[in-house]
Order: structure tokens, then sequence, then C-alpha cells
């Protein structure tokens, strides 16, 4: 019998103990930076639900309310009770279905404004960064014309003139065309630099025109500040939309708007005031929540706010 040789097996050397902790730092993206720092923003995040429930208010409230704006009742004058929380005008409208209503077309307005305002400002101030030379200096000569005019008079004479018919379409797109000047400025800035940039220099060589160069790389790496200001538009399109109407240009009867609302309860502030308080209030929530959500915005959208990578 031969010797059996024992084998005497090594055992597996344990694993070395880390001495130093380890971190993983997860990678983001710019669309996950910009919601973080914006969800960091506690009032611009209660500025949306604020303003959602005012939008629930104005669209959702009709369905269930028992009266509508054009409805006349035999209450007149009534002081806000549980069956008239808002109170009744001297014909008999029920104000509440009426500030439902008014905050409906104040809104549509507002937004168009925006949308006008910033999406025509946004080409044109991108094109003249582009371009520059003689083009932007024509195109930024025109836009310091129009920044000179007074937007309130000139959509006032306008809407004397009766075009539109007092519709809220006619407001918005009045007030939108002479509010686009402040946007293009602000976007030629942004494409100034941004123009200078390496990716630019490389889509040029790439053989990219003109036209894709704003469409798909300078417009949307300037969306940042475009957003901020397109909310700022629409607390702005709220006001001029109700300074406007307050004048007698605006949207007009048998149609209503918050600034008509506010134009009608001026009359009767000492004797009837919640006709004039209630529509005032929203124009106030509207437009400050608005605002407050575009200082959000900004802040989201700053490039400089760094902290929220660790």
């Amino acid at each position: 019998m031969s010797d059996l040789q024992t084998q005497t097996a090594t055992p597996t050397e344990a694993p070395a103990k880390r001495t130093e902790r380890e971190f993983t730092v997860a990678e983001r993206t710019q669309t996950q930076l910009v919601l973080r720092r914006f969800l960091r923003h506690k009032l611009a995040l209660i500025s949306i639900g604020v303003f959602l429930l005012v939008v629930a208010f104005a669209y959702i409230g009709p369905l269930f309310w028992s009266y509508q704006y054009s409805t006349i009742t035999d209450d007149l004058s009534q002081t806000p009770s549980l069956r008239h929380p808002f109170g009744t005008d001297s014909v008999g409208h029920d104000t509440m279905a009426q500030v439902m209503r008014g905050t409906q077309q104040s809104i549509k307005i507002a937004l168009t404004i925006a949308g006008i305002s910033a999406g025509f400002g946004a080409i044109w101030g991108a094109i003249a960064g582009l371009y520059r030379g003689w083009a932007d200096a024509v195109m930024m000569r025109f836009v310091d014309v129009l920044l000179t005019v007074p937007s309130i008079a000139v959509a006032a004479a306008i809407g004397g003139m009766g075009w539109g018919k007092g519709q809220w379409w006619s407001t918005a797109i009045i007030l939108g065309a002479l509010s686009w000047p402040y946007v293009s400025r602000l976007v030629r800035g942004v494409v100034l630099s941004l123009r200078e940039q390496e990716f630019i220099e490389a889509a040029r060589a790439l053989g990219a025109s003109n036209s894709r160069i704003v469409l798909r790389h300078l417009l949307p790496n300037a969306l940042g500040p475009i957003i901020v200001v397109a909310t700022l538009a629409v607390a702005a399109g709220i006001l001029g939309e109700a300074g406007l109407s307050f004048l007698g240009f605006g949207v007009k009867t048998p149609d209503t708007s918050l600034g008509l609302l506010v134009t009608g309860g001026a009359s009767a502030v000492v004797t009837r005031p919640w006709l004039f308080y209630f529509p005032g209030l929203f124009i106030i929530i509207i437009a400050l929540t608005v605002n407050f959500i575009g200082d959000g915005l900004r802040d989201a959208f700053d490039p400089r706010q760094t902290m929220v990578r660790r």
C-alpha cells in the first residue's frame, strides 16, 4: 500500500478589511438637477398648489355650482351668504359664478399672452443674436422702438377701434403682440453667449443650417430663461388685461373677466364692497402665485446652483 500523501488545503485568504468608507455618487441628468432645485423652493411649490386650486375653482366649480354667470336671480345686491357666498350685484347675478367665469377668461388671456410673447420673442431674439451684424442692428432697433411705445395706450387705441369686438382672444393677441420685445432682448443676450460655444462650432462644421442651429441648439439651451420669462408674462398678462378692462377696452359684456368685474365693482366699493374685493383678490392671488412659480424656476435653471450635486 502506497503512502497516502496528505494534502493540506490552503484556506482562501479573507479579503482585506476596508479601512475607508465607500462613497457612491449617482450621476444626475440636467432635468433631475433642475427638478431637485425646484422642489427645494417651498414657496414655489405652495404657489403651484394654490394656482391649481384657482384653476379648479374656475373650470370645475361651474359644473357643481347652482348658478351660471349669466343667470339673473331675484336676489338683488345681496351680501355674502350661504346661498351666495360672494353676494350678488344690483341686477341679480351671482358674484361667485361671475368670478368663476372671469377667472376662466383672465387665465386664458394670460396664457395666450405668455405663449405669443415667449414664442415669437424667443425666435426673434435667437435670430438676431445668431446673425449679429446689420441683421441684429435692424432687428434690435425695431425692438427698441416698440419698447418706447406704451402698451396699454396702444392696446386701448386698437380696442377702441372695435377690432375683435371685445372678445377675450382679441385682448390677448393685442397685449401679446406688444409684450414680445422684452422676451427678445433677454433671449438675444443668452444667444450671444451660446453662439461662441464649441457645440455651435461643431454643428457648423457638420454642415448644420442656421435654422437648424436656432431650433435644435440655441433655443433648447435657452429654454430655462424662456420658461422663467413666460411665467412672468402670465402675471403681467393678468394685470394688463385687468388694466385694459378697467379702461373699458378689454373684454366686454355679456362676457366677463376679472378686470371687467373690478371695473364694475369700483363704483360700488363703499356700498357693495364684495363686488370689488372678490375679483380683485383673485387677480392678486393669480399674479402672486405665478410670480413665485417663476422665481422658483429661475433658481432651478440657475447653473450656479450646484449644492444638490452632492
